[in-house]
């Protein structure tokens, strides 16, 4: 399938919008509000330079690095996201990608596939937890995690569930009832090649997330379990405190994005922490996460690992992000077109894609691995974290 190759992320995306039906590839896009998070997301990298050297080029790249004790073949690993009906094989797709690309792959409380299969394609798998529930919930999904062999765990604790776009919210049902399907045939019949996909494998769309089903009970639809999520008080710092106890591997917390913050991570006894705004789809007006990285890098880096969230489409964007202060990226949006654009093959394209910009941008810099990236290697404009630093009087 040559003709199935594209060459950037955003040809990716331009795919995926000619394959998917408009409701879902909406639902792909989101944000919240007026979209300026999202876009200052993308638009922090373009203000980002670089220092390249003239001479003195390393024949050879090392790419490979260490993050959360998984030893990764280049310093990007795939983000949880929710339910993925953008194509039948959904996680487990996007995990055997990763697998094949040597790295590791997070996995959303509320994705459409269990755990349990997306482990078994990749052993390298983070579980994400959300705050939702009593401790004892939360607690038996850890376990499951555990038993499963999820080796580390991610736990987003904040939201400010914005449901308004200025573009407009896609139509989501609760379930695909008779009458949802007659609502949304005029949309699939008009993008054949993603309803074939969904006729070979001989079922729908499934919007159940099974890993916040309770074992032996009816499958939670993704309504049932957000809306319970909305009606669970958020989390304390002593709540993020205990379910670090509750877990003895690896520990993300993702979302941060003041540095007192950052320390108060630190104090709970977490081993990573994700700068992430959650790609624009929280608190509309958040600057974009690259720019809130080096503060946070400069407070913390040295006790915990440090990653990077959001706006992230070239192999160019890792560098940055590595030069200011991160330990590796998380990628989210950009794995989802390729999935969207050509199931596991898509996604292995992202990567791959991104290992090839990773390479060409430590080969300009005369860096011999992503180790050595530093400071001096970016050109950081004048006020660029200026909007991160709360004023305070």
């Amino acid at each position: 399938m040559g003709g199935a190759w594209f060459e950037t992320v955003a040809e990716a995306q331009r795919r995926a919008e000619k394959r998917l039906p408009r409701s879902v590839y909406s639902a792909l896009v989101a944000g919240s509000e007026k979209g300026l998070t999202v876009r200052d997301n993308q638009a922090a990298f373009e203000e980002l330079g670089f220092a390249p050297r003239t001479a003195g080029f390393s024949g050879k790249r090392e790419l490979g690095t260490t993050v959360l004790g998984q030893q990764v073949s280049l310093p990007v690993l795939i983000s949880p996201t929710g339910v993925q009906a953008v194509h039948p094989d959904g996680e487990v797709a996007v995990a055997r990608a990763a697998a094949a690309r040597g790295t590791a792959m997070g996995l959303s409380s509320f994705a459409s596939k269990p755990v349990e299969d997306v482990v078994a394609a990749n052993p390298q798998t983070l579980f994400q937890i959300y705050w939702c529930g009593s401790r004892d919930m939360i607690a038996r999904r850890v376990e499951r995690a555990r038993a499963a062999g999820a080796v580390g765990l991610i736990l987003t604790p904040d939201w400010s569930f914005s449901h308004g776009r200025d573009w407009g919210s896609p139509r989501i049902p609760e379930r695909l009832t008779p009458r949802e399907m007659l609502r949304f045939a005029p949309e699939a019949i008009t993008r054949p090649r993603w309803l074939l996909d969904w006729v070979r494998s001989r079922r729908l769309p499934d919007l159940t997330v099974p890993n916040m089903s309770e074992p032996g009970g009816a499958p939670t639809t993704f309504f049932g379990a957000y809306g319970e999520w909305m009606q669970t008080p958020p989390p304390s710092w002593e709540d993020v405190r205990w379910l670090r106890e509750q877990w003895d591997g690896p520990f993300l917390l993702k979302g941060v994005f003041r540095v007192d913050e950052a320390k108060r991570a630190v104090d709970a006894g977490v081993s990573a922490i994700s700068v992430s705004n959650h790609g624009g789809n929280n608190l509309d007006g958040t600057p974009a996460s690259i720019r809130a990285l080096p503060g946070i890098a400069d407070a913390v880096g040295e006790q915990v690992e440090v990653l990077l969230d959001g706006g992230i489409r070239r192999g160019s964007d890792v560098v940055k992000a590595l030069a200011l202060g991160a330990r590796a990226v998380l990628i989210g949006r950009a794995y989802l077109w390729g999935l969207a654009a050509n199931g596991q093959a898509g996604v292995e394209n992202v990567l791959d894609i991104l290992r090839g910009g990773i390479d060409s941008a430590l080969l300009g810099l005369g860096r011999g691995s992503v180790a050595e990236l530093g400071r001096e290697d970016v050109i950081v404009p004048a006020g660029f974290t200026d909007a991160v630093q709360p004023r305070v009087g």
